[in-house]
């Protein structure tokens, strides 16, 4: 189901760096995450793409080096649902869990 306006702020809350660009196909929330390398990146993709294809709801993402760029939207409502900030919210705890790994 598609959320209102009301319901999309009151997600946002849950996720301060995401930015909400309400006037891309019907609502879309993005994020640039940033890791120490390649490596990391790659590990960060890897682990969200799992948990991804379980959900059956999968992220428009790029890769360049260190930076992931991540849009979110639900093609099937055309705009935001809650799987979109469900999955927002895994990738800040991953993108969280992993900047916290140090290299060995």
């Amino acid at each position: 189901m598609r959320l209102t306006a009301e319901q999309v702020t009151a997600q946002l809350q849950q996720v301060p760096q995401w930015r909400h660009l309400p006037e891309v196909r019907g609502g879309v929330i993005v994020r640039q995450f940033v890791f120490a390398d390649f490596a990391q990146a790659m590990g960060f993709m890897t682990q969200v793409a799992v948990v991804a294809e379980k959900r059956d709801h999968h992220p428009e993402w790029s890769n360049v080096y260190n930076r992931v760029e991540v849009l979110l939207t639900t093609h099937d409502v055309q705009g935001l649902s809650s799987r979109d900030f469900e999955l927002a919210r895994y990738m800040d705890r991953v993108a969280q869990a992993l900047a916290g790994q140090e290299r060995i």
